[in-house]
């Protein structure tokens, strides 16, 4: 897997097909692979580009100093546009990797071309109810005991771990992987207990609308009808502050859409970027 050299440390990323650049971030404790059936779908005519965000799930730890605050890790993504030289960038962003993408496109937008933002923290959604004691827990030290029982496929299905993520079975190996890879290493820890922290912020987002209004780019907001962690009101709140946005509903689908429905997340893009 290749991987860019950043100031804040080193970021891993998949890099598929050739043309108009499209990079995709992905939610926490989760990497890339997330995305891989929309990917399958779309690298014959884009270039796709998936990092591993340090969301809990990397597997190299950044350096100690790196600030892996959210607006920090937004900070990353656009340092990794410059060492990969890209522009005109699609920056489609899911779960809390599309709160990354808003602030990417509110304070540093120079390298976008557009926006996609898939059933995702907004507003004042951050985090969602069910996890809103992670963050002071992570302040405390307590994260790790609280992320313990994630090690066993049977807490995976409630609403404190994925169980609202889809509609679908749950993807196991995926899980075990990300869950490993935080248990891995002491640095990756410290990384995820400091993203963690800084989401007791519940207004960074709500701080951004002013700068995301003034968004010049096309958007695409594509939200799972029955999403049980990012409300649907949001899909439309987000349609009218942005001003060139497209709204759309995926029926029968929760929060990864490109899970449950990867054709018509595929499809839904391949429409917008056209």
């Amino acid at each position: 897997m290749p991987y860019a050299a950043l100031p804040a440390g080193t970021i891993h990323y998949r890099d598929l097909g050739t043309g108009r650049p499209l990079v995709f971030l992905h939610g926490l404790l989760q990497d890339g692979r997330v995305w891989n059936e929309v990917v399958d779908r779309l690298a014959g005519e884009f270039r796709c580009l998936v990092p591993d965000l340090p969301l809990g799930a990397h597997r190299t730890a950044m350096r100690p100093d790196a600030d892996l605050s959210v607006t920090g890790v937004a900070g990353l993504v656009t340092d990794l546009f410059e060492v990969l030289d890209l522009r005109d960038v699609t920056l489609v962003g899911n779960d809390t990797g599309g709160a990354v993408a808003q602030i990417v496109a509110a304070q540093r937008p120079a390298r976008l071309g557009s926006l996609v933002l898939i059933s995702c923290e907004a507003f004042d959604n951050v985090p969602p109810p069910v996890f809103r004691a992670l963050p002071p827990a992570a302040r405390l030290g307590l994260l790790p005991a609280l992320l313990w029982p994630l090690r066993f496929r049977a807490p995976r299905s409630l609403a404190t771990g994925y169980g609202r993520l889809t509609r679908g079975p749950l993807p196991h190996d995926l899980i075990d992987d990300w869950i490993a890879a935080y248990r891995s290493d002491p640095g990756i820890r410290r990384d995820t207990r400091r993203f963690v922290t800084s989401l007791g912020d519940r207004h960074v987002l709500t701080r951004l609308a002013e700068p995301l209004a003034a968004f010049p780019d096309p958007a695409l907001v594509l939200w799972a009808a029955d999403d049980e962690l990012f409300p649907v009101d949001h899909a439309r709140r987000l349609g009218r502050l942005l001003p060139a946005a497209r709204v759309e509903i995926v029926e029968d689908s929760r929060t990864w859409v490109m899970l449950d429905q990867p054709d018509r997340t595929a499809a839904a893009i391949r429409r917008f970027l056209a």
